[in-house]
């Protein structure tokens, strides 16, 4: 039987030096119903982590897909070994802050110049910064989600905090939808500095989508950002960008940049890029050595080995087998699957009586004690195996009918040993 003593008892813990418990929203107990769901993660190895109650699971989350190649691989490991023992942050700059950005240029299409951060939240505001800079406008378009800054987190539900000035200034379009971005244009004319997307999360870019955002963008004399936080060095060696044939003006990395290590990117055009000598992006960390030797490595296994490809055929046969399963047990009404292979989705769906909020509490109850640690992503790494594949496909055998007969027949809340989620923050 899995139990969650020890998880829970360091939340209890944590919730009173902590807020939320965790430094991450995504991490909390906001996400993860409380009696049935580990809270701590022990260690981590390939695909596999292991909580601090001994429970081993298939880890389809991957630290919000930040882990790309895997835990602890062992390339990066050994790079960010051997640059410890030189010191991780100087007084003055370290060469492999060009190596690193030499090897982004290499590898990303719209990449001339690179500028480090921390988070992706770091590279999108610097993004947004150099384009106001460079325009002298202030309006911003934006698609997807994009960090915790006020410019963008004033658009959401969580906007607390945000000056009604700030949250003035970002107008949200739709995906797939290029009459609500020309109405952005159209009621802010010639104020408009940039529009920010993500490439692409959950839905495929409709034919011509993304080419017509650039080009829109460009006729009303706005800045094209992409912003591949997740995309990044996961959909392909350059990106989306490149699995996509539409070059950005500019670009926004972090997440898979440097296999879970603290590292962001903001690259792109020379001359935007240089605006960043006069704007203020400036961090002490920037040019931490042990993150950049990280990402080195990661970088270097990406571009000499199969990575990209073996994770979307991983990914591929994963979401072929969930169509498979939902075909033939009628689950339509309940759920679906989108997304690309190396970061697919599954979309949960009221049925009769039973909510969307109770399924999913449910099916992470269900999936959490056979081993399987997801939130209804699967973030795919190159560690993920057929076999991997093959487990969780089974698990899904089994649970989704039953919470399929559960939920036509409105007693979910018999099967739920917790309280089930409610809706606190949508981040796309």
């Amino acid at each position: 039987m899995t139990t969650y003593t020890n998880s829970e008892e360091l939340l209890a813990r944590a919730v009173r030096a902590i807020p939320l418990g965790t430094q991450t929203f995504s991490k909390s107990k906001t996400q993860y119903p409380f009696g049935v769901s580990p809270y701590f993660i022990q260690s981590g190895s390939g695909s596999k982590v292991k909580d601090v109650d001994g429970n081993e699971y298939i880890d389809f989350v991957n630290a919000l897909a930040s882990v790309n190649l895997g835990y602890a691989d062992p390339d990066v490991d050994r790079a960010v070994q051997e640059q410890m023992r030189n010191g991780v942050v100087f007084s003055l700059p370290h060469p492999i802050e060009i190596d690193v950005a030499e090897a982004i240029i290499d590898m990303v299409p719209c990449a001339e110049m690179v500028r480090f951060g921390k988070n992706g939240s770091d590279a999108t505001t610097g993004a947004v910064r150099v384009a106001r800079a460079f325009t002298g406008r202030d309006h911003i378009a934006a698609c997807g989600y994009h960090g915790w800054h006020d410019w963008y987190i004033g658009t959401t539900s969580r906007n607390l905090g945000v000056p009604e000035a700030t949250r003035r200034l970002t107008h949200t379009f739709k995906y797939n939808d290029i009459d609500s971005l020309h109405a952005i244009f159209r009621e802010h004319n010639g104020q408009v500095a940039a529009v920010i997307m993500e490439p692409m999360n959950a839905v495929h870019p409709a034919p011509g989508f993304l080419n017509e955002v650039k080009e829109l963008a460009h006729k009303n004399g706005a800045i094209f950002i992409f912003d591949e936080t997740i995309t990044g060095f996961r959909f392909a060696n350059g990106g989306a960008q490149e699995f996509f044939n539409v070059t950005p003006d500019l670009a926004t990395f972090g997440k898979g940049l440097a296999n879970g290590y603290p590292l962001a990117a903001l690259a792109g055009r020379g001359d935007l890029m240089r605006v960043c000598e006069e704007i203020f992006y400036s961090f002490t960390f920037g040019g931490e050595t042990l993150s950049l030797a990280a990402s080195k490595a990661t970088m270097a296994k990406i571009k000499g080995s199969p990575v990209i490809e073996t994770m979307r055929k991983t990914g591929r046969a994963l979401i072929d087998g969930i169509n498979g399963i939902i075909q033939t047990h009628g689950l339509d009404p309940m759920i679906s699957v989108s997304g690309e292979g190396v970061w697919s989705f599954l979309n949960f769906k009221d049925v009769g009586p039973s909510s969307v909020w109770e399924i999913k509490t449910l099916f992470l109850q269900e999936i959490f004690k056979r081993g399987i640690l997801s939130l209804g992503t699967h973030n795919i790494s190159y560690a993920h195996s057929m076999k991997d594949v093959e487990t969780v496909l089974g698990v899904y055998r089994e649970v989704f009918p039953k919470i399929y007969e559960a939920a036509v027949s409105g007693s979910i809340r018999s099967h739920l040993k917790c309280e089930p989620l409610v809706p606190l923050f949508k981040v796309r």
